[in-house]
């Protein structure tokens, strides 16, 4: 069920809210070395050193608050929002012994923040999940000061792959398609047999291949060959019990960030695709 007006499939919220409450990131099963060697993927492109003294931004669609616990140690203040009270219960646990940061249940389309506010935003792995991705983009923008940078990473079209890694892309997206309108303990069973027949694999096969001298960047889920496997047990549940999921190309992602009023649009060179950072104008 989509609400128009707050840019949010209701449906899809309830899912991440029981994908969170399963797979809860706490530091005992989230290992320390997989967050920072994640958070660095996504962040490295962020220009912390240009930030105000004591900034304050957002996390919009927190989740689990896996990266708001990283962002926190290094800012004034941080809002963490998200549309799903099962992830926001899940957030407010982890950062517990946080005190510099706010929780708010809203989605991106009803931000409780006074527009022209902050000093930075970021979005991880989110507003593909939500009907209009652009009116997102553009939600965000608005609560942006001027030459504040917005941190995103949206789902990539394939656009730097060869023809059979997208055919296998197709073939798994119908996989999708078929799981994630099932009952939940069915979704997350299906998804826990792809993690450990599917990604355990296939990663240990690219880590194997990168010790023997051999760049691994063409197996699919290379990306995992370092993980935990409870990375990628949360990622199969992520990957395939998502109802709504739209990709884009790296063209369409900085024609929408310069359509919502960001230039300085930098784009990471590395997995995951595509991670990108503009500021405001």
């Amino acid at each position: 069920m989509n609400d128009g007006t707050k840019n949010i499939d209701l449906d899809v919220a309830a899912g991440f809210g029981h994908e969170w409450s399963t797979f809860r990131q706490g530091e005992s099963e989230f290992l320390p070395a997989d967050r920072e060697a994640i958070f660095r993927s996504y962040f490295h492109i962020f220009p912390w050193s240009e930030l105000p003294p004591d900034p304050v931004g957002i996390d919009v669609g927190c989740g689990s608050g896996r990266w708001s616990v990283m962002v926190a140690q290094k800012v004034g203040h941080l809002h963490l929002l998200d549309a799903s009270a099962d992830a926001l219960a899940v957030a407010r646990q982890n950062l517990a012994h946080v005190t510099n940061v706010s929780f708010h249940l809203a989605s991106v389309g009803n931000m409780p923040v006074d527009d022209n506010s902050l000093d930075f935003a970021f979005s991880l792995g989110v507003l593909h999940h939500v009907p209009d991705t652009m009116a997102a983009i553009r939600a965000i923008a608005t609560k942006l000061k001027v030459g504040a940078p917005f941190l995103v990473y949206l789902y990539y079209a394939l656009d730097n792959r060869s023809w059979w890694y997208r055919a296998v892309w197709r073939f798994s997206n119908r996989c999708r398609m078929i799981i994630s309108p099932l009952p939940p303990r069915l979704r997350l069973v299906i998804s826990q047999i792809i993690a450990v027949v599917i990604y355990l694999p296939l990663a240990r096969f690219a880590a194997l291949v990168e010790r023997a001298g051999f760049s691994p960047a063409a197996i699919p889920l290379e990306s995992y060959r370092d993980r935990n496997f409870y990375v990628m047990r949360t990622d199969a549940y992520d990957r395939f019990c998502t109802r709504l999921e739209q990709r884009f190309t790296r063209d369409q992602i900085e024609q929408m960030l310069a359509d919502a009023g960001f230039d300085e649009i930098r784009f990471s060179d590395k997995v995951p695709y595509w991670c990108a950072v503009g500021k405001k104008r």
